[in-house]
């Protein structure tokens, strides 16, 4: 067995590259996946710098096998498309890497790898095993599987996830656009924001013919990203050594960077950051204080509201009071149960149910308060919990 690879001590690097860059107008751009990867590869020969590449485009490069014009409005069609394009693109990033004496691994992952704790540990292991082996993760959403109510929805929402799952330094995001620009598309790039909510006044719709997201969700991306204490670059594909640049202090495009304390555990940073929450409770203000001051745990007497459709203990929900939502975690009962015990103290919860399994609806191992950052008020968003 060959010895394994000695790398830096700084954090992996994950660079996602989105459609209209590697497939532009449904053609799989081989010039420019063999450059990204050289870019990538020198990250491995210069700094030894670990790399997860997110790669979107599988789609897009299905478009001619299917003998689709445009991009296909049904999922049944876009699914097809992916399962068609997914071998060319993983083909075309081997080639490009193996050009440099490195080899790939195809991941591709939904919403419910990332959801369901066993998953999430799973892929976190796969994927740090590949980077400790020298091995460069490519990683794109299974799409030809992936269905509305568990896809992602997109490859820079993706990206984060995939950021975190690897303890990631800096998640570099590489697009048609230069970065985001004053105004929208046009406009002089902003090259530091600061206060998301604030830039998202400079976003407009639009996105490529063949893309998913645009640059709301980049946005998203950045936030989440920042949330789990991780520097975000968003900037063009198109300019000559971007990812270096991105990685240095002479940046390209915007760049969004890491701020504060980072959620301090893995299961706090998979807590934080799910997809999906499944409802919401909701909070009097002595309970929302107890758990902001005191780290308290979430106990029936505080709650005042159960909002969302039936879900199981386990399940993760936001908590809210009437105008904001500050913190998420995964319940110890049932909905049902809940509205029974809500407003009780905890010693009536056996009499209630039958049955007690813990004094707590939301245990502070399982809880995590946002930063104020990230907080989305009621109705309408405040920070970017997502």
């Amino acid at each position: 067995m060959s010895p394994a690879p000695e790398f830096s001590s700084e954090p992996p690097v994950v660079v996602k590259v989105g459609s209209a860059i590697v497939a532009p107008r449904g053609h799989l751009d081989h010039e420019r996946v063999s450059g990204l990867a050289a870019e990538m590869a020198e990250l491995y020969r210069s700094e030894k710098r670990r790399v997860v590449l997110v790669s979107s485009g599988a789609v897009a490069c299905g478009l001619r096998a299917m003998r689709f014009r445009g991009m296909p409005e049904k999922i049944a069609d876009r699914q097809a498309a992916a399962a068609a394009g997914q071998p060319a693109l993983i083909a075309a990033w081997a080639r490009g890497f193996g050009a440099h004496g490195l080899d790939v691994a195809q991941v591709l992952l939904t919403a419910d790898d990332i959801d369901f704790r066993a998953r999430f540990v799973n892929a976190h292991r796969t994927l740090m095993s590949l980077l400790d082996a020298g091995v460069v993760p490519v990683v794109n959403e299974n799409d030809s599987v992936a269905f509305d109510e568990i896809q992602l929805g997109d490859n820079d929402r993706l990206s984060a996830l995939v950021a975190g799952l690897v303890g990631a330094g800096t998640l570099v995001i590489l697009s048609t656009a230069p970065g985001l620009c004053e105004g929208g598309v046009g406009g002089e790039v902003i090259r530091e924001v600061r206060d998301i909510d604030e830039a998202r006044a400079n976003v407009d719709s639009a996105r490529s013919a063949t893309g998913v997201g645009g640059m709301a969700t980049k946005l998203d991306a950045a936030a989440s990203a920042r949330a789990m204490g991780i520097t975000t670059v968003v900037c063009s594909g198109d300019e000559p050594d971007a990812i270096r640049r991105a990685l240095s202090d002479d940046h390209a495009g915007t760049v969004f960077r890491a701020e504060g304390a980072a959620v301090a555990s893995a299961r706090k940073r998979w807590i934080a950051h799910k997809i999906r929450t499944k409802g919401t409770l909701v909070v009097d203000g002595g309970a929302k204080a107890a758990l902001e001051d005191k780290g308290a745990s979430l106990l029936p007497k505080g709650i005042v509201g159960v909002e969302g459709d039936a879900f199981d203990a386990g399940a993760a929900v936001d908590i809210a009071t009437d105008e904001v939502v500050f913190a998420r975690g995964l319940v110890s009962y049932r909905r049902d149960e809940i509205e029974k015990i809500m407003g009780r103290p905890s010693s009536s919860i056996a009499e209630v149910l039958g049955y007690t399994t813990c004094d707590e609806v939301v245990h502070r191992d399982n809880l995590v308060v946002f930063d104020r950052a990230e907080r989305t008020r009621r109705g309408g968003l405040e920070g970017s919990g997502q």
